[in-house]
């Protein structure tokens, strides 16, 4: 099958449009013939290797797992013989730790869910790991409440146009931060309020958040701080683009706990989990027209390098997506 894989660290220079064998399921797998995956910043982390301290689990020396891509949505085409939620056929979208960046893919059942009938497969392929993050950000970190003031910083990107959402949906009075050119995308997404970092900062109205989600990743925790109320939560949901050192921009995720400590705020990081729950709960949010993906771009397969590339400008406004199978 045709797949995008590299060898060794690097750029989006080091990945390959190449024919790769066809991944192995287990018993407790589905094989799905992709037909759309999602590019968000862990790719961008498993290719370079970058902050270092990732290649504890990515690979010392070079990627463990050659084909790049994690989100997908696509058919089933079999499954293995513990698995009795799907059969060939079904639509499906999820996370699969074989590559998603490929015509087909091997998934635990247990990271996929039936894809939203009124999504297709490119709008589908944007939800699991960006509307996974905002839903575990909001609902568990945020923990937020009908009728709280929250902020969610890079409103106008994958997770926080998720975020802006489902913040609505739970009830909050929402305030976005994005740059002038997304003014407009975020107050569509229901907004209330919207910052223009480029003019304001996120301090602007003093500490009047519940909650604030910072997904963009560049901010020091003082300043997120001084936007909040003095017993509200910080949920720290991004690393950013830092990728210099061992741990790059997600140091401050590892520092807030330890600041709360002394404080009476509450920060945290989040550790998004891939599960079929979050994806299921996603499903019933985007069937009831609360929840709709924000896609940027689309790339074919072989032009997987330059979607990559795009996204590590730093400035899409919602999801780019890879599209195969056509």
């Amino acid at each position: 099958m045709k797949a995008i894989a590299q060898d060794v660290y690097g750029s989006a220079d080091v990945l390959r449009l190449r024919e790769v064998d066809r991944p192995p399921i287990g018993e407790d797998q589905v094989l799905v013939q992709v037909h759309a995956a999602g590019v968000d910043p862990g790719v961008w982390v498993c290719m370079t290797g970058r902050p270092y301290g990732a290649r504890v689990a990515f690979g010392l020396t070079r990627p463990r797992v050659a084909v790049r891509g994690r989100a997908l949505a696509g058919v089933v085409t079999a499954v293995g013989s513990g698995v009795t939620r799907f059969q060939p056929g079904d639509e499906v979208y999820g996370t699969t730790p074989s590559g998603s960046y490929a015509e087909y893919a091997a998934a635990p059942h247990k990271r996929l869910a039936p894809k939203p009938a009124k999504l297709s497969f490119e709008q589908a392929a944007a939800v699991p790991i960006s509307g996974v993050t905002a839903l575990e950000a909001v609902r568990d970190g945020g923990r937020v409440q009908p009728g709280q003031n929250v902020m969610v910083v890079g409103a106008a990107g994958g997770i926080g146009s998720y975020a802006v959402q489902i913040a609505k949906a739970f009830g909050a009075r929402v305030t976005g931060v994005c740059s002038t050119g997304k003014v407009e995308l975020v107050r569509s997404l229901g907004a209330e309020e919207v910052i223009d970092y480029t003019r304001e900062e996120v301090d602007r109205d003093g500490p009047r958040h519940d909650v604030i989600i910072d997904t963009a990743g560049c901010r020091p925790l003082s300043l997120l701080r001084r936007a909040l109320t003095p017993r509200g939560t910080l949920v720290l949901a991004g690393g950013g683009h830092d990728a210099g050192g061992l741990l790059g921009g997600y140091t401050r995720q590892l520092r807030a706990p330890f600041v709360s400590m002394f404080i009476g705020q509450h920060l945290r990081g989040l550790a998004s989990k891939e599960r079929a729950q979050e994806l299921e709960e996603l499903g019933r949010l985007i069937d009831a027209g609360t929840v709709t993906p924000v896609i940027d771009r689309t790339y074919p397969l072989g032009e997987t390098p330059d979607a990559i590339r795009y996204l590590a400008q730093g400035h899409p406004a919602g999801k780019v997506v890879i599209t195969l199978n056509d």
